[in-house]
This record gives C-alpha cells, sequence and structure tokens, in this order.
C-alpha cells in the first residue's frame, strides 16, 4: 500500500486517541501548513540512540519528537527527559513537550500522528520493526546492520520496495566528505584502474564467563531476546543497567557477528561507493577467524577476509589494517578513514592510527578537479538531516534499502564464510552460495515465535 493512501485511509481515526495530542501530518497539510513538523517516533532510546541518532535529528527544526520506545523503561525515561528538555531550552516553555513513552513499538507504529521512526535497537531487532513500520506507512531511518541475517534483509527490501517509505540506512559515512571525495576520485580514475582494496577493521576481545542473574524488573528480557533463542538473562550479554557504555550484545553471535557487521556495513558501503559496485557484491568469499575459546562473548576476534569481485577487483579486510579503507590502483593509492570521528564516546576508534581522514601516494591526486562532464557523486553534510529531506521531496535518500542491503550482505556472507575452511562461490544477483547447500544454510536463522521477520503479515 503507497504511503499516501495509507495515510489518507487512517487520519480520521487519529482524534480518537486518548492521552495523545492530536497533530495532523505535516506532510498531508503541505507546506504551508501552521505546523510543518515531521512527527518523529524513536525506537530503541540506548547508546547509539542518545548519544548520535537522537542527538543529530532534534536538532532540525522541520523534525518534532513526540514519542519514545523502549523495553528497559528507564531507558525510555531517560529519552523523555532528553526530549522535553531539549525543547523547553528550545522554547523557553516549561511544558512545550510531553513526550509520549512506549514499551512496545507496534503501539507507537499505531499512532497516525507519527510520520516516521528512527529505529536504533540492537541488531537483531533492526528488521522486523522497520517492515512492520513500513507497512504502518511510516517513514524510516534505520541503523545499520540493515540485518541479521540475508533472508531479513531480502524480506525488508521487499517490503520497503512494495510501500514505497524513505527508508534512510545509518551509514553516515556517505555524510562525511572525505568518503564522497575518496570515491569521486577513484570513480574518475585519477589512480587508474583499481585492482586491490584493502580494508581495515578491528575484532572484538574475548569475555569473561557470566553468572546467570534475575532480570531488572525495569527490562522485558522476552520480547528482548526477540527471535532469538531463549538464554538465561546476564547484564554483560544485554545492556549495562547504569550507564551507556558499549552493551555486551554486540560480541554475542545470537544477537550479531560482530565487528564485521558493526563497522564493517559502514566501510564496505564506501568501498562499494568508489568502486561503483553498491547494487551488486563479490563473486567469491573466503575467510579465517579467531573465536574465542571460552567466555559469554563469541563473535570473532583477529580474521582475515577475501572477497573476489567479477570486474578483476579483490577486497582484503583485516585487523591488521588501518581502519579505513585503501583504494589501490594502476597509477597510485588514495587511503580514507573517520580521522578521529566517532558516533558515540565508545566507539572502538585509535585515534592515533586513524587521524589521517584522507591520504594518497601523491598529494597531487587529492588536489584534482572533478570536470564538469566527470562523475559527481550524490552530497550531502548530514546523515539524518538528508533523511528528513527525502521525506519532504520524497526523492530517493543518500543510503537506500536497496544499497545498504547489499552492504549488509558483504557482511553476513563473511561472517558465513568463517564458519568455513574453504572458498565460497556467491552468486551476487541471486544472493545466494552456488552449489553449498551447507553455506545457504546459514543465509536464514530459525525464527523464535512470535518474533521474527518469517511472522510479519505483510
Amino acid at each position: 500500500m503507497q504511503r499516501r493512501k495509507f495515510i489518507n485511509r487512517t487520519t480520521l481515526g487519529t482524534a480518537a486517541m486518548v492521552g495523545f495530542p492530536s497533530i495532523v501530518p505535516a506532510h498531508v497539510l503541505g507546506k504551508d501548513a501552521p505546523s510543518n513538523k515531521i512527527n518523529i517516533g524513536q525506537i530503541g532510546c540506548g547508546r547509539i540512540a542518545q548519544s548520535h541518532d537522537m542527538h543529530d535529528t532534534i536538532r532540525f527544526d522541520e523534525a518534532r519528537y513526540v514519542a519514545v520506545c523502549d523495553l528497559d523503561s528507564k531507558r525510555a525515561a531517560d529519552a523523555k527527559v532528553l526530549v522535553d528538555d531539549f525543547y523547553k531550552k528550545k522554547t523557553g516553555k516549561e511544558k512545550y513537550m510531553d513526550t509520549k513513552i512506549y514499551d512496545d513499538y507496534k503501539e507507537l507504529l499505531a499512532n497516525n500522528d507519527i510520520d516516521a521512526v528512527i529505529v536504533s535497537t540492537p541488531d537483531h531487532w533492526h528488521s522486523q520493526p522497520a517492515m512492520e513500520a513500513a507497512l504502518a506507512g511510516k517513514d524510516i531511518y534505520l541503523q545499520k546492520p540493515t540485518s541479521l541475517t540475508v533472508r531479513e534483509g531480502q524480506q525488508l527490501r521487499k517490503t520497503v520496495q512494495d510501500t514505497g517509505v524513505i527508508l534512510q540506512v545509518g551509514t553516515q559515512q556517505r555524510a562525511m566528505p572525505q568518503f564522497r571525495r575518496a570515491a569521486e576520485l577513484v570513480r574518475n580514475g585519477r589512480i587508474g584502474k583499481v585492482h586491490t582494496v584493502k580494508v581495515g577493521l578491528p575484532g572484538d576481545p574475548a569475555g569473561p564467563e557470566a553468572p546467570v542473574m534475575p532480570v531488572p524488573s525495569n527490562l522485558n528480557f522476552d520480547m528482548w531476546l526477540g527471535s532469538t533463542p531463549e538464554v538465561p538473562y546476564t547484564e554483560i550479554g544485554v545492556h549495562p543497567q547504569n550507564d551507556y557504555s558499549r552493551p555486551g550484545w554486540l560480541r554475542i553471535r545470537n544477537y550479531g557477528a560482530g565487528m564485521i557487521t558493526g563497522w564493517g556495513q559502514h566501510h564496505y558501503d564506501s568501498a562499494a561507493w568508489g568502486l561503483d559496485t553498491e547494487l551488486t557484491g563479490p563473486i567469491s568469499v573466503e575467510a579465517l577467524a579467531e573465536f574465542p575459546k571460552s567466555g559469554l562473548w563469541n563473535v570473532h576476534g583477529d580474521f582475515f577476509v577475501k572477497h573476489q569481485y567479477g570486474n578483476g577487483t579483490t577486497v582484503y579486510t583485516s585487523g591488521g589494517y588501518p581502519n579505513g579503507i585503501q583504494y589501490i590502483g594502476d597509477d597510485g593509492w588514495i587511503f580514507v578513514s573517520r580521522g578521529d570521528y566517532q558516533a558515540s564516546a565508545t566507539d572502538p576508534v585509535d585515534k592515533e592510527k586513524s587521524s589521517n581522514a584522507l591520504n594518497a601516494s601523491d598529494p597531487k591526486i587529492l588536489e584534482s578537479v572533478i570536470g564538469e562532464n566527470e562523475t559527481h557523486l550524490y552530497t550531502i553534510d548530514d546523515q539524518h538531516g538528508n533523511w528528513l529531506e527525502c521525506i519532504k521531496t520524497r526523492k530517493a535518500p543518500i543510503s537506500p534499502i536497496e544499497k545498504g542491503h547489499k552492504a549488509c550482505v558483504i557482511c553476513l556472507i563473511s561472517d558465513i564464510a568463517m564458519q568455513f575452511p574453504r572458498k565460497l562461490d556467491w552468486d551476487p544477483e541471486k544472493e545466494m552460495f552456488i552449489n553449498d547447500d551447507e553455506a545457504n544454510a546459514l543465509l536464514h536463522r530459525e525464527q523464535r515465535k512470535p518474533y521474527g521477520t518469517d511472522f510479519v503479515k505483510v
């Protein structure tokens, strides 16, 4: 169902909702509406939400945060304070905003006053709420990785395409000028034909044994587990109860794949931007990885991955390279990184090794002017701002689901390759391994009812 048709059919029921002000969505009334705001609901109020997604969205005048949702009531309450205090300081009015709190995102999605949502949940809770948001006619900002499995990503991609909503993937390196500059220089042949790319990504450390603990009264742990297997609660397996430091779930295979997806989607997305392979993928993958032999945390540590592309380019990924991307061509090389940028205070950035955000084999390469008739890439200065602009204009955002999914797939098949002592041949169009039932079995995971993308009614 197209978004505009959905809104037209549902807006009439808005006034009947109890305990929440009736706010007619801004895009229904047009650009000259008295309150030309995009009403936003936040799904997931943890570390990345409160230090990055909420902060980077609420500052835009066209954004109006009206609701927050989290399975941990303490985190939801903190998010409400963040929003209410922001508008209090901005307007000088003590009670300008009374942000609605939800403990179930499905109830937030049922609120027709909300135009758009930001999904900042743990990785295993990315695809399902994004799918259901699309079906509810909401535009979506989705934290990466796009999905926990390849099949989840395929299901999400189809749902977004069928509904026509705007979905922006949170691969914010596209908003950093050095990544666009590097990609444009590579695309326009400044280092000749690219034959090799080196991607630097750290691994994760092993963790301690973790005792079983009582579930905190403020946490809906069963729903937090969602589609993943039922396991006993322990704090370092979920998130800290007293601060917003890096959560332990990032290092547990039930909920993700570690740094290969955590930062991998950023770097593979950026590399594909320069290689002009955003809508395809490698034709083979092989990997080596060390995994912890004990302890709760069980994602990869030190690793090495090799991807071969049909155009002859080889991409190597390892923690032994500087964190960033090095394009190597017949006529030189370009290296690009975030520099000392951090999305949150607990990002694993080695500032000393990453401070040089853009470098080349010859400084003259970086001074090259991209001509009028050469390739100029989509240019933005803020990932969240671009999303808001595209909600209003309905044009495609810089990181749409099609490109986000393809970058995530590279991460996921790399993780799968770490499980096998052989090269895996990959069909990037069919998105399946060639003549390898054992590897293809890992493109999906069994989902624990009633949770999971398999049970979303589309």
